[in-house]
C-alpha cells in the first residue's frame, strides 16, 4: 500500500507563505478529507502533494521517495489527481477521455493492450458509465461529467487518488452520488483517497481521517468524532455552531448559528 507524506513543506505565492513547515502522513487505505476556510491553503496543499505545484522547501514523499525526483509517468502510475473543474476538448467522448488514464502505462515499446482495455471497461463499469461511453463529455450532466473524470483517474490503476473539491457546483443528489462512489472504491478496493471538501457535515460522514488546515499549518487531525467540536469550528471557520450527532450515521453534525426563519411556537411542528 502506497504511503504519501509531506515533510517540512513550505508553499508560497510570491513571497507570502500559504503553507509553512507542514508535516503530514496520509493514512493508507483510508479516506482523508482536508477542510478549512476559503484561502487557507488546503487545495494548494493537495495540488503540491500531487506535484501540480512546486513547494518552496520541504518535500513530498511517495513510498519514501521524493516525488520531485521521480519521472512524471512513474508518479502517474502510482498516484492519480483530479483537479478542480477539469475541462475536456469539445466533442471528446467518455470512452476517449477514460482511455487517457492509460497514458502513463504506454510507451513506444508498449502500445495499447488487452490489460489497458480491461482497465478502461472496469473504470466505466465502476462509475456506471458503460452505456454512455460513446456520448460526448460536454453533453453529460454535472454529476455524469464528474464521474467520467473519476473514471479516467480509475483507469490509471493507482492505489492513491487525490481529488480537489470533487463535489463543487454539484447539486445535493450528485454530491452524494460522487461521495458514495468514493466510499465504495475505498471499501471494496482499499484505495487511499484524499479529498478537499467544503461541506463539513459530508466530510464527517465520509472521512476516516480529517485534516483541518488553518494559519498555514495543521490545526487538528484525526477521526471526525474525535476532533470536530465547537472550538475547532470557531477557530478554523470563524463561526459559532452547535455540534449534534447525525441521526443516520452517528457522525458529528454541525448546525451553524446565524439568521434565519425560526419556528417560535413550540407547538408548531415543521412538515418534513
Amino acid at each position: 500500500m502506497s504511503i504519501l507524506e509531506a515533510k517540512e513543506l513550505t508553499i508560497t505565492y510570491g513571497a507570502a507563505p500559504v503553507i509553512e513547515n507542514l508535516n503530514l502522513t496520509i493514512p493508507s487505505g483510508q479516506i482523508t478529507v482536508l477542510i478549512g476556510s476559503n484561502g487557507c491553503g488546503k487545495s494548494t496543499l493537495l495540488r503540491t502533494m500531487a506535484r501540480l505545484l512546486k513547494s518552496r522547501s520541504g518535500s513530498v514523499l511517495l513510498d519514501g521517495e521524493d516525488i520531485a525526483r521521480l519521472p512524471t509517468k512513474e508518479v502517474s502510475r502510482r498516484m492519480s489527481i483530479l483537479p478542480q473543474g477539469p475541462t475536456a476538448p469539445e466533442g471528446l467522448t467518455v470512452n476517449q477521455l477514460v482511455r487517457q488514464g492509460r497514458y502513463p502505462h504506454q510507451s513506444w515499446l508498449k502500445q495499447w493492450s488487452r490489460e489497458d482495455e480491461q482497465m478502461v471497461q472496469q473504470a466505466l463499469q465502476a462509475t456506471r458509465l458503460t452505456e454512455m461511453s460513446d456520448r460526448p463529455v460536454d453533453a453529460l450532466s454535472g454529476g455524469q461529467r464528474q464521474r467520467a473524470w473519476i473514471a479516467m483517474t480509475l483507469a490509471q490503476g493507482t492505489e492513491t487518488l487525490l481529488l480537489d473539491e470533487p463535489t463543487t457546483y454539484l447539486d445535493m443528489t450528485h454530491q452524494i452520488e460522487i461521495l458514495d462512489l468514493m466510499f465504495e472504491l475505498n471499501e471494496q478496493e482499499g484505495r487511499t483517497i484524499v479529498m478537499v471538501l467544503h461541506d463539513l457535515n459530508l466530510a464527517c460522514r465520509y472521512a476516516h481521517h480529517i485534516v483541518a488546515v488553518q494559519n498555514r499549518n495543521i490545526f487538528a487531525q484525526g477521526k471526525p468524532e474525535e476532533i470536530i467540536n465547537q472550538e475547532l469550528v470557531r477557530q478554523v471557520f470563524h463561526m459559532e455552531c452547535e455540534i449534534a450527532v447525525d441521526p443516520l450515521f452517528g457522525t458529528p453534525l454541525c448546525i451553524p448559528h446565524g439568521r434565519g426563519r425560526r419556528l417560535h411556537d413550540p407547538a408548531v411542528t415543521p412538515q418534513i
